[in-house]
């Protein structure tokens, strides 16, 4: 994952044409260091998406706006909108659950 900062977050995040996850965490965070594996894994699984992480400590202006207040956060950007945000460390399976049904087409 490639950091995105507050000064960049517009152009990166909001402005994106492809749906973008950003992983809002700290490097102190040891959940956020855990999940990294998780992450990892589901981008190379969803090469349309972008993934991207922001240091809150570094960058609060994005995260104060997305309330966020727990780490990590993990959050789907789609069209300039937050679409869902996943609060507190967990499995590859519930990342995967989470965002996959955001940006892959309905099965038929």
């Amino acid at each position: 994952m490639r950091p995105v900062t507050d000064d960049t977050f517009e152009a990166e995040v909001l402005r994106s044409p492809r749906p973008v996850v950003v992983d809002f965490g700290a490097p102190w965070c040891a959940p956020c260091k855990a999940i990294a594996p998780a992450l990892a894994r589901l981008e190379l699984e969803l090469p349309g998406v972008d993934f991207l992480e922001l240091d809150v400590d570094a960058n609060p202006v994005a995260a104060s706006r997305y309330d966020v207040l727990s780490l990590p956060t993990v959050a789907l950007f789609s069209g300039g909108t937050l679409r869902r945000a996943v609060v507190g460390a967990r499995s590859y399976d519930h990342y995967a659950k989470a965002f996959s049904a955001e940006v892959l087409p309905a099965a038929e």
